[in-house]
């Protein structure tokens, strides 16, 4: 397996732990074009590798992508074009001009930034895959995923695989809040990536849990708003003190469950971001501020500084590691061995994956990526048929994969213009002339990370 973008130490933390528990014997190879990164991921590999890998996975590490790629069978790729430091850019240029976001790496200015980084890097990485491994199975955990992926196949036809543990997550939000065991419970996730709707929800061999699930939206919607108060990540990224009422957190996410009668993954963090006119004034949320006490993106940039600076230092440390860094935990690596698992031993199994849109949900776009159930078999992952989304889901959905097209077209060539149309059309600002003087801008910042473009 080939990991290209080690330096999320977290991610490759958790691969490590899953190739350890599951016992996989071969060859682990870690890419990353950051030497500080690479030096600190490819530490911590081995240290864990050395006290629990019992001598089944050896491992090798490159800055060159080239040298590690012939032979793969798995190439994983997690890479983030600028690291944080970039994407901090995404998300304060456009608090600059008025417009708040959580997240910032999916849609709205943030997410068409951070698309223009990805998407010929992305490119790059896949011609190569296709060159030095074209039977590998191949995976991607980047974002933007739908404009990532969907610009790699248009690109190079490569069969690019995006996953992203959000449904998982919320499957397990959902089980508990309906008292169905995790192993019993079953479900259909239909969507874009980071907009994927949950329209059935119940138990192995039971009825629909949909109507309960509505009964719960219904009664945390005629709470009153206050109790959303003190439940957001704050700026220094840590968690407020106190017990968190329950069904307090991700307002928007049960009034349109309540709406519209499906649940969205994975929540508010995200979710918001596709409905930017809904926060209009100055990312107003529920009297709170998307991206400032609201989900702090402060608060996330912080953990993510201080969580590498810290497996960094566990890495160099001559002490054993902690028990919990072999424990199964959360996060976007999680269903990627248990896919090769199933597919290398021919055991039909389903997961959400993103994939071009042949007809798994009728009334998209063709060949748009959309995230859906697909199923192990014949050496891949397969989308399963599904059932026309009702028309206002489909809504949803339909308008922004069009946006996604314009955005991908922005990146593959090199064209301010669409960047500034891709803005405009994302529904955050107030005209053409806002959304011409935020892509000037943000092209600025981001120009040493975007060398084919001729900026002024």
């Amino acid at each position: 397996m080939v990991l290209i973008g080690a330096g999320s130490a977290m991610f490759t933390r958790g691969l490590v732990a899953d190739v350890i528990r599951q016992a996989w014997t071969g060859e682990l190879r870690l890419v990353d074009l950051d030497p500080v990164a690479l030096a600190a991921a490819e530490r911590l590999a081995a240290k864990m590798l050395a006290q629990r890998g019992h001598g089944r996975v050896t491992l090798r590490a490159s800055l060159d992508r080239r040298e590690l790629l012939p032979g793969a069978t798995v190439v994983v790729c997690t890479i983030g074009v600028g690291g944080r430091r970039a994407w901090e850019q995404d998300v304060l240029i456009p608090r600059r001009h008025g417009v708040f976001q959580p997240v910032g790496d999916s849609v709205m200015p943030g997410g068409a930034s951070r698309a223009l980084r990805m998407i010929p890097a992305m490119v790059a990485i896949a011609r190569d895959v296709q060159e030095l491994a074209p039977a590998a199975l191949f995976f991607n955990y980047g974002n933007p995923m739908s404009a990532t992926c969907r610009a790699v196949r248009l690109a190079t036809g490569a069969d690019m695989i995006g996953l992203c543990h959000g449904v998982n997550h919320c499957a397990g939000l959902l089980a508990g809040l309906l008292d169905v065991p995790a192993t019993e419970f079953c479900y259909n996730a239909l969507g874009v990536n980071h907009l994927t709707w949950f329209t059935e929800a119940g138990r192995v061999g039971g009825g629909s849990l949909m109507p309960r699930l509505r009964e719960i939206a219904a009664a945390r919607c005629a709470a009153a708003d206050p109790r959303f108060a003190g439940t957001f990540l704050t700026p220094d990224g840590s968690w407020p003190a106190g017990d968190v009422p329950a069904g307090a957190a991700d307002p928007l996410s049960w009034e349109l469950t309540a709406e519209l009668g499906a649940f969205p993954a994975p929540q508010d963090r995200h979710i918001t971001e596709f409905f930017p006119h809904l926060y209009s004034r100055e990312g107003a949320y529920y009297g709170k501020t998307l991206g400032v006490d609201a989900f702090s993106f402060e608060g996330t940039i912080a953990l993510g500084d201080q969580e590498f600076a810290r497996l960094r230092d566990v890495a160099q440390t001559a002490a054993p590691l902690p028990e919990e860094f072999f424990n199964s935990i959360c996060g976007e690596h999680e269903q990627v061995t248990d896919i090769v698992d199933a597919i290398r031993s021919g055991t039909p199994r389903v997961f959400s994956a993103n994939l071009p849109n042949c007809g798994q949900i009728p009334n998209l776009p063709a060949d748009a990526v959309v995230e859906s159930p697909a199923v192990t078999v014949n050496g891949t992952l397969k989308p399963l048929p599904q059932a026309p989304l009702p028309a206002l889901l489909a809504a949803t959905l339909a308008s922004r994969l069009h946006w996604i097209e314009l955005v991908v077209e922005a990146a593959l060539e090199c064209d301010q213009a669409k960047f500034a149309q891709a803005l405009f059309l994302d529904g955050c600002l107030a005209s053409p002339a806002a959304a011409r003087r935020l892509a000037g801008d943000l092209l600025a910042a981001q120009q040493p990370f975007l060398p084919e473009w001729r900026l002024p």
